[in-house]
């Protein structure tokens, strides 16, 4: 079933929706729901905008979103080539605890659950310790009907609310604006010509051009629906990419994937690097690789 830009079609039928979803790239523009969404990745890379913040993505991470929390998933520039090989897949449940399913959610033994969803209101990101669990009740959720369907669902919500572990929010900012269809569009659009010319010089009245603004209206526009004023997003996204490339050890120095990102000064980088990450690109590295040595142990 087709996801439109900020309405899920509800069946009469059915009061939660599991989607497969098979495509070049995701769905490009923001947009936001009413009904909570959970995401599993099951193939494809990219990055997570949520709120104010963003979040790298790839195959087997699972996202629970909040009712109303904007959102995009950016597939990487690479799967909006013409004529390529790269595609996508990934499962979303759809569900509003406070549509059809409200008198469910008013009964005590889901209490829990409720308090739950309404404490991780701006989303999270699944730990992988629990990804096994929740995706396979996806999968089973799915492929379920009638009461059978409900059933699965109770047991997403179990394992869900049985995590025992700190979940960080996806986004920080708290309640944005409302968007109509036409705002998420032309954000979206914002978004995406950052997103593919972020390792170049981009000006404040360039990406306003885009957005058919003043440099002084699209300065307030955008910090009011996003959260962000344009150089703190171009810095994010020009860090998280700088993170994908350090941890993907393709290039021969730190300094080199600096300039790849598009900053211009190897002190002005390592200074946004920490300011954003809250490390050096060092630190973050060698904690990186250090982790994966320590996965390593522990498997053998």
């Amino acid at each position: 079933m087709k996801v439109l830009q900020f309405t899920i079609p509800v069946p009469h039928d059915k009061s939660v929706i599991a989607e497969k979803v098979s495509l070049p790239y995701h769905y490009p523009y923001l947009h936001r729901h009413k009904e909570i969404q959970i995401t599993w990745i099951q193939k494809g890379e990219g990055t997570l905008i949520a709120g104010n913040n963003m979040h790298d993505y790839s195959s087997g991470d699972i996202f629970l979103l909040g009712a109303n929390l904007p959102h995009v998933f950016k597939s990487n520039p690479e799967y909006f080539v013409n004529g390529g090989d790269k595609q996508i897949e990934a499962i979303s449940i759809f569900f509003n605890p406070e549509g059809t399913l409200a008198p469910l959610f008013d009964l005590p033994e889901l209490k829990s659950s409720k308090m739950f969803l309404q404490q991780h209101q701006q989303g999270f990101k699944l730990p992988h310790s629990a990804s096994d669990k929740v995706s396979q009740t996806m999968i089973a959720l799915r492929n379920a009907g009638g009461t059978d369907q409900l059933v699965q669902f109770f047991a997403l919500l179990k394992a869900l609310v049985n995590m025992k572990v700190k979940l960080d929010p996806l986004s920080t900012y708290g309640n944005l604006p409302g968007i109509t269809e036409n705002e998420g569009i032309r954000i979206g659009n914002i978004y995406n010509f950052i997103m593919q010319h972020y390792s170049e010089q981009i000006t404040l009245e360039d990406v306003a051009k885009v957005a058919f603004m003043t440099p002084e209206s699209f300065c307030r526009y955008f910090k009011k629906h996003t959260g962000h004023t344009f150089i703190s997003f171009l810095n994010e996204i020009r860090v998280n990419e700088a993170c994908k490339k350090l941890i993907a050890h393709k290039f021969e120095s730190i300094n080199t994937v600096a300039y790849k990102c598009g900053f211009k000064s190897i002190t002005n980088f390592n200074r946004v690097f920490k300011f954003v990450i809250g490390n050096s690109p060092r630190g973050y590295l060698d904690s990186y690789n250090n982790n994966l040595v320590s996965l390593s142990r522990a498997a053998s």
